[in-house]
């Protein structure tokens, strides 16, 4: 059975893609590979397509391109947070954690309610060890996003292992739950924890 820490990491990498949903950027064509920084973007149509496009080099695994993309789109519409978002989680899948925690910053200025990149800062939070703002920074995610999953999933495993709150961590996995993400381990956790330490709560559909 994965141990719970291990899944964190794993969790959030889930969201590679998930910045896109933070903006209106779905539509226009895909324009060919940009490998610099573009001076400007002049237009809507063109800031999608763009946005498109360095999609497309980060599904491919093309990341420097990829980050070169979201850089020159996040330079010339700042107030796109979901450019910034994939570019936090670009520094943050090469271990540069100071570097995607001021880049996740920012998404969160340009959008409050950007729950990508609050579950993203949790994590960054937690593994460095700063657990008080790693369940500010979920807390937030949910409140922006109350059925968001992985930050549901990540909450709880943050009060499951390194808080020691275990009627905490169960609130958090049924929210995870309720959230759509079934999953038989969670599942054994939620068991554990009430075997281990007699608790029993009643459904909430949230976290606490």
């Amino acid at each position: 059975m994965p141990h719970r820490a291990e899944l964190v990491l794993l969790i959030a990498l889930g969201s590679v893609l998930a910045g896109c949903s933070t903006q209106p950027l779905r539509s226009g064509p895909i324009l060919p590979s940009m490998t610099a920084p573009a001076p400007s973007m002049p237009s809507a149509e063109d800031a999608a397509a763009a946005f498109k496009a360095a999609l497309e080099l980060m599904k491919t695994q093309r990341f420097d391109e990829a980050e070169a993309a979201f850089r020159a789109l996040a330079e010339a519409h700042p107030s796109l947070s979901g450019a910034l978002t994939n570019l936090c989680i670009l520094r943050a899948q090469a271990r540069d954690r100071d570097a995607a925690l001021h880049s996740f910053s920012r998404a969160v200025d340009a959008n409050p309610d950007n729950a990508v990149a609050l579950n993203w800062l949790g994590v960054l939070y937690r593994e460095s060890g700063d657990y008080l703002r790693a369940e500010q920074a979920y807390r937030r995610a949910l409140a922006a996003q109350p059925q968001y999953a992985s930050a549901q999933l990540n909450l709880g495993i943050l009060y499951d292992v390194y808080l020691q709150r275990p009627h905490d961590a169960v609130l958090a996995y049924r929210g995870y739950r309720d959230a759509g993400g079934a999953d038989l381990i969670v599942e054994a956790w939620i068991r554990e924890l009430e075997a281990r330490h007699g608790t029993r709560t009643a459904h909430s559909g949230a976290a606490p």
